[in-house]
């Protein structure tokens, strides 16, 4: 009971006195300890037991001297809602229910804090009429030094956020060790997720260490001069002495600890979406999806009369793909315009042309931008995109989110709503819960997905990080890995090849992704012609849907395997399982489904799959919610079923 006793001598030293508070979750298994004084700390127990010892916050506001903070008043409630997404990235409805104290403090600001079952959560509130300048925000949390953590290690605010999480002991992080989020701390079998929500007008949260088991946020300076490089590489080359500029009234971001007894209950974890603003207006046009993508495969099509590449051709041999197949959307990455002029196209497409030819396939055109030249362009490109009858937008290269980035993103999101028009923002940072406020933001990267084993000879877009993701990156919101190889390799047979790439890991690996990770607009990132020659695989990811009416979570260690089952809108039931370089043998229970038989159809790791990755076997039998299924999966494996009542 450390961290008690040490909350405790703090009280009595006078280091946090005067005001103390508690706030339990709806099912009291969480207690979060607040004590407001000199300064304000608070502290998380679950069942009881310490999980984060007196961990102070704080905001410095430009003018406001706060030598030692008082309440006032205090208001508390309780709520028990359903929310109904309007994208279904898990569910079609869930649960909201927590219990709420906001401590009004002196000086016209206030803290909220929220405990939900599955986690904590808190954020200042200002209700000053004046403009306010933020100077920082302190996060101070406090683990226990032994605690261990995968952390995403940084070399600097500016960045794609694309990183590995790496295994610490909490007290071998360091001043030196940035990191962006989310981040997980495990302590004892509990895992705590550490992330932000509802984040505009404001920058993004960053952790250093400090070597002892504390974690300090550290927030990008408020830019006050940027320079271009090139055609896409805005750097912040000076900065003020504050993070933000903000309207007086504001809400800040919502600071998140999701706490989850096992890993697999990450895998259910809706917080951040649950944490963040609801739409407004009628989005009821937003269509998810599966893409069919250019880029990785460098237009790299073959058994065809033309030569590939960027032109009118190519892509109508895309949509042509695309409408075969019922896939919703083909992309058109880079090279279908000047990077610097996105309202003009290359000689070789006809776009009116060829947006004709999609639409009477009944195929949808997301178009590649860079952010520089949308910042320049906005209303005229966007204008355009809507007359051409474009279906969204691809931004990609901000790699920074500070305040003047962030505003980007929402101005973004709210222009392209307005003109009814997708958007998946790659280049970005992580996923804070837009994606509620604007639905048509569908997905985006913030990820180290596939498209790195085009290049990287570390061999690190790996079984090991791929079963990573579910319970970290893509616990936090929507994830645009971009999976989909259909030339797969095990360690000794793979090599970076960037004009026809391939996979670490077994076809079946792959496959399962379309279960395991949720991004409603989902990726095909393989060339037409390699499907083509896949007619097994191709009827499963023709049928997987992109969004899901429920999410059941079955197994999973972070970094080792994961298994889940998803409910598509017209009652079947999927169910995805990988796992990292260990061949693995895994039992699923099929409990979840209602009663009756069901057809199963499963694609499975092939006998050799240890040797030859794409090596696969389909089987198809009957099962039933009394059924366990033993599934044998082979080295950077994978393993998905489908399931239909009969």
């Amino acid at each position: 009971m450390k961290f008690i006793s040490l909350f405790l001598l703090m009280m009595l030293s006078g280091t946090v006195c005067g005001q103390n508070y508690e706030l339990s979750s709806p099912n009291r298994r969480l207690l979060v300890q607040i004590a407001v004084g000199d300064s304000i700390c608070f502290s998380v127990l679950q069942d009881q037991h310490p999980l984060l010892g007196p961990s102070e916050i704080g905001i410095h506001i430009k003018g406001l001297e706060a030598p030692e903070w008082k309440t006032r008043r205090t208001q508390r409630k309780s709520v028990n809602n359903t929310v109904y997404p309007v994208v279904r990235e898990k569910a079609a409805q869930f649960k909201e229910q927590y219990n709420e104290l906001i401590c009004h403090l002196q000086q016209d600001i206030s803290l909220c804090f929220r405990a939900y079952d599955q986690g904590i959560a808190w954020r200042w509130i200002s209700g000053k009429r004046d403009s306010l300048t933020i100077v920082n925000e302190m996060v101070k949390l406090a683990f226990q030094p032994s605690d261990s953590s995968w952390y995403p290690i940084e070399g600097g605010f500016y960045s794609h956020n694309e990183r590995l999480y790496k295994k610490y002991a909490v007290r071998d992080i360091g001043p030196d060790s940035l990191a962006s989020l989310p981040l997980l701390v495990c302590h004892s079998g509990t895992a705590m997720l550490i992330t932000e929500a509802d984040l505009y007008s404001y920058p993004g949260m960053w952790f250093r260490g400090d070597g002892q088991g504390r974690l300090t946020a550290t927030f990008p300076p408020y830019p006050l001069k940027e320079v271009l490089s090139g055609d896409r590489n805005r750097r912040v080359t000076e900065t003020g002495d504050f993070i933000a500029i903000t309207g007086g009234r504001k809400s800040f971001p919502w600071r998140v600890i999701t706490i989850a007894s096992s890993d697999k209950e990450l895998l259910d974890n809706n917080l951040t979406y649950l944490l963040s603003q609801a739409a407004t207006g009628d989005f009821s046009w937003v269509k998810p999806g599966k893409v069919a993508w250019d880029w990785w495969n460098a237009l790299n099509v073959y058994g065809v009369d033309f030569i590939s590449g960027i032109n009118t051709e190519t892509y109508k041999y895309y949509v042509d793909f695309a409408s075969r197949y019922g896939i919703e959307y083909i992309i058109l990455d880079e090279g279908w315009s000047p990077t610097a002029d996105i309202t003009t196209c290359v000689k070789d497409i006809d776009m009116p042309a060829l947006m004709q030819y999609a639409r009477e396939r009944n195929v949808g055109v997301i178009l590649w931008v860079l952010w520089t030249s949308l910042d320049a362009q906005m209303d005229e490109a966007l204008d355009l995109y809507e007359s051409w009858g474009v279906s969204g937008i691809k931004v990609d290269f901000m790699q920074r989110d500070d305040q003047v980035a962030v505003e980007f993103y929402e101005r973004t999101a709210r222009e392209a709503a307005r003109r009814k028009l997708l958007v998946d923002f790659h280049g970005s940072f992580k996923p804070t819960g837009m994606e509620r406020l604007y639905p048509n933001v569908l997905t985006r990267e913030g990820v180290y997905g596939l498209e790195q084993s085009k290049w990287d000879n570390s061999r690190s877009i790996s079984p090991e990080h791929n079963v990573t993701l579910p319970f970290i990156r893509n616990a936090v919101g929507p994830m645009d890995y971009t999976p989909g190889a259909m030339l797969n390799a095990q360690r000794n047979s793979w090599a970076p090849i960037f004009s026809r790439p391939m996979s670490l890991g077994t076809r079946c690996h792959q496959l399962a992704m379309y279960v395991v990770y949720t991004s409603p607009l989902q990726m095909l990132a393989d060339a037409p012609s390699n499907y083509y020659r896949e007619p097994e695989c191709m009827d499963f990811l023709s049928s997987v849907p992109s969004v899901w009416d429920a999410s059941v979570p079955l197994l999973g260690k972070t970094g080792d395997y994961v298994a889940v089952a998803r409910k598509a809108g017209n009652g079947d039931w999927y169910v995805g399982a990988m796992t990292d370089w260990d061949a693995r043998n895994l039992e699923i229970g099929l409990s979840f489904l209602d009663e009756g038989n069901y057809t199963i159809e499963t694609l499975q790791d092939g006998a050799n799959a240890d040797k030859v990755a794409s090596d696969y076997l389909r089987k198809t039998g009957t099962a039933g919610k009394q059924s366990v299924i033993s599934v044998h999966l082979a080295p950077g494996g994978g393993w998905v079923a489908r399931l239909r009542k009969q």
